[in-house]
């Protein structure tokens, strides 16, 4: 078999594989013995007439296909595992030629040198994984410092009020709403979504809404509806609503009056029982004998949680600037593929948390699933380099994860789950995705620890 490659941009080849008759019989033959068992021949129990006979009850076109789909997959087959190949995604195949069977046979039948006429041909536009050409990344990784990390005492006290605020108990209030009431309420803008209405609750004078908004809120009652203008500030995030004047009606669907906990010894020791209470079900927790204890114990909390955001930070920048200088020409197929992740991620988020369906986002953005899928290219490019970094780093640092690390992750990540839900799990890309964990971390902190070697 003649097989001629010839590179193209973008990671991608094209291969002409080209067949004489004696090398299609073969694909042919095992054609009619897949062809077979559909095939009913008098005489002979379903797969076990002779294949002349069998051939003879199928249609030529339809042996032709099936030859011709045997041998495009496993010439292609052989190709890549001989040639060690890469490939991403399926290939783009293009019949260029191929003779009918019974002209095949004439030609095997004729003379010698017949049998080495070309009867089919095809080409295959295959994408590989790319080659990775990697900058001086230690330099690069050893002039990135890890910032210092800190928890203020201002901090612990804004943590303590949100805890007190999540504990507040809450009445109803027949009264008008004032500022620190907890209200639940209805509103709509026609210049908001073409006029949906909202539901929202929160303390009043906290919700974070546009100047104007919640001072009209005061003095309404439980069951009141108000219509009232206010200008936007010209510093509005949203700058096309910076500075237009809006419209909106509102319902007041209740009013509570919400009592805080006084922030103290025993608010501490309650925090602690509901610590233990945490711990017995499962979840790591400690109790706290008092408010000194309580803010110790946060402001540790907070510090370990500020060192692991920094610590992805660096990570993130890591990857950026080693990335930013990388030589890659990524395949336009594996930018598609996580173009369509991408989209099938927002599709849920949309799903989940706006409880309306796609087609109804798109009207409401004004926008097509076309457009929607070109804005994310960046983003999915971005990943894709990001991804091959990381392996082509792991290679240089001749990186491996074994099956007893994985086995060893996998326990640790499902001990805590039920019976039901461990039955949900795909094992096998579970595993394949603890391994691509473990191998990204085992990157990541040998980059680390270059700025201390540096």
């Amino acid at each position: 078999m003649k097989a001629t490659q010839t590179k193209l941009e973008k990671s991608q080849i094209e291969v002409t594989f080209e067949l004489t008759a004696d090398e299609f019989k073969e694909h042919t033959l095992h054609a009619l013995e897949h062809l077979k068992h559909h095939v009913k021949v008098d005489g002979f129990r379903e797969g076990k007439a002779p294949a002349s006979m069998v051939e003879d009850k199928i249609k030529p076109e339809m042996l032709l296909m099936e030859a011709g789909d045997h041998a495009v997959q496993h010439v292609y087959s052989d190709y890549i595992r001989e040639n060690k190949l890469e490939p991403v995604g399926e290939p783009e195949v293009q019949i260029v030629k191929i003779v009918p069977i019974a002209e095949q046979s004439r030609i095997r039948d004729g003379e010698a040198v017949g049998t080495k006429e070309v009867v089919f041909i095809f080409k295959a536009k295959i994408s590989l994984m790319p080659e990775v050409e990697l900058p001086d990344y230690k330099e690069i990784a050893s002039k990135i410092k890890a910032n210092e990390v800190s928890v203020t005492d201002q901090e612990v006290i804004d943590t303590l009020n949100y805890l007190q605020k999540s504990r507040a108990k809450f009445t109803a209030k027949n009264d008008v709403a004032a500022k620190k009431d907890f209200i639940d309420l209805i509103y709509q803008s026609k210049d908001l979504s073409d006029n949906k209405e909202f539901e929202d609750k929160f303390i009043l004078g906290e919700g974070g809404f546009m100047k104007g908004f919640e001072e009209n809120l005061e003095g309404m009652k439980e069951g009141d509806e108000k219509t009232f203008k206010i200008t936007v500030g010209k510093d509005f995030a949203d700058k096309g609503l910076a500075g237009k004047e809006m419209e909106f009606k509102v319902k007041m669907k209740s009013v509570q009056k919400m009592e805080l906990p006084e922030i103290n010894d025993e608010f501490a020791k309650q925090l602690g029982q509901s610590a233990r209470a945490s711990r017995e079900a499962g979840a790591p927790a400690s109790a706290f004998d008092g408010l000194v204890k309580l803010k110790e114990s946060m402001k540790e909390g907070m510090t370990q949680e500020k060192k692991e955001q920094e610590k992805q930070r660096r990570r993130g920048e890591f990857l950026d600037k080693i990335a930013e200088k990388t030589k890659i020409d990524v395949p336009e197929v594996m930018i598609n593929y996580e173009v369509e992740n991408l989209l099938a991620d927002l599709k849920n988020r949309i799903n989940q948390n706006m409880k309306i369906s796609f087609e109804k986002y798109l009207a409401t953005v004004k926008q097509t699933e076309e457009q929607i899928k070109e804005t994310f290219k960046k983003e999915a490019e971005k990943r894709i380099r990001g991804f091959l970094v990381l392996r082509e780093l792991g290679k240089k640092e001749n990186i491996e994860v074994s099956d007893k690390e994985v086995k060893e992750e996998i326990e640790k990540a499902t001990k805590n789950y039920a019976k039901e839900d461990l039955a949900q799990i795909d094992i096998n890309q579970f595993r394949e995705y603890t391994k691509g964990v473990i191998f990204n971390e085992k990157v990541f902190k040998i980059l680390e620890n270059l700025e201390t070697k540096s």
